[in-house]
């Protein structure tokens, strides 16, 4: 079988994209790696497994002896942004203060903590990092470094140089999907490897807002300054050019 690769951006469906391949294929076929940080002896992409998927950096491209199939999904980046602010506020919510206080939990607990202003636009060096790498322009940053974490590698690029090899990074995956209507995946899964998935309409792990409420416009009303908005807004601006210029911009 040709190997699946679904490069998993955060807050782009991917539970619901992953369960419903993973269920459609043998036992042992999935890798256990979902994240970039548990990699198999520094492998991301260890070898035997058919489907890959998660929030993982792109594979080098002699990784697969024969040709994946390799494709992500995109939303609209504001909507991303503000859908993983309020799912981390969400998990923060759940987690006792003894286990919040654990350094493996800081962003949860400095988003509980701290005003939206704050925790964008406040904190160290390291802190603003974390913000930059999860937030600032993910795509056009994850498709120009291959990285996951995709803000230190790019950070001293220009906007058309960024936007340049964003578009050169992007050429190299099979498909690219917009989350507001994923029935061109379902098709391509089904002919392509005779899967038959259930993703339109279908959310799994899903926030506790309704689907059809916009969260960005949420998210800009937890902001106390006209400032910390404008700057916010910045963190979507190239992402948005690069789907414009690749013609991946929908509504739903």
């Amino acid at each position: 079988m040709t190997p699946i690769v679904f490069l998993h951006i955060p807050k782009t469906a991917g539970q619901t994209v992953h369960n419903e391949i993973a269920q459609q294929l043998p036992a042992g076929a999935v890798s256990p790696v979902r994240v970039h940080t548990q990699s198999v002896e520094g492998l991301q992409y260890p070898e035997g497994f058919s489907f890959y998927s998660g929030h993982l950096d792109w594979p080098e491209p002699a990784r697969f002896d024969e040709k994946a199939f390799m494709f992500t999904i995109l939303r609209d980046p504001r909507e991303r942004i503000a859908s993983f602010y309020f799912y981390l506020l969400k998990e923060a919510e759940k987690l006792p203060g003894s286990e919040l206080a654990k350094p493996q939990h800081t962003g949860k607990r400095m988003v509980l903590t701290h005003s939206a202003d704050d925790y964008f636009f406040g904190g160290s060096k390291m802190w603003q990092l974390f913000i930059r790498d999860h937030y600032d322009n993910v795509y056009c940053r994850y498709f120009a470094s291959g990285k996951l974490r995709g803000y230190g590698p790019t950070m001293n690029l220009s906007a058309t140089q960024l936007l340049r090899q964003a578009e050169a990074g992007c050429s190299r995956l099979d498909k690219v999907y917009h989350l507001s209507d994923l029935s061109p995946l379902e098709h391509d899964l089904s002919s392509l490897f005779d899967i038959d998935t259930k993703l339109v309409g279908n959310y799994h792990n899903a926030g506790r807002l309704p689907q059809s409420k916009s969260r960005w416009t949420m998210l800009l009303d937890h902001f106390e300054t006209d400032r910390a908005r404008r700057r916010i807004k910045s963190f979507a601006t190239l992402d948005e050019a690069f789907m414009d210029r690749m013609e991946l911009s929908k509504v739903a």
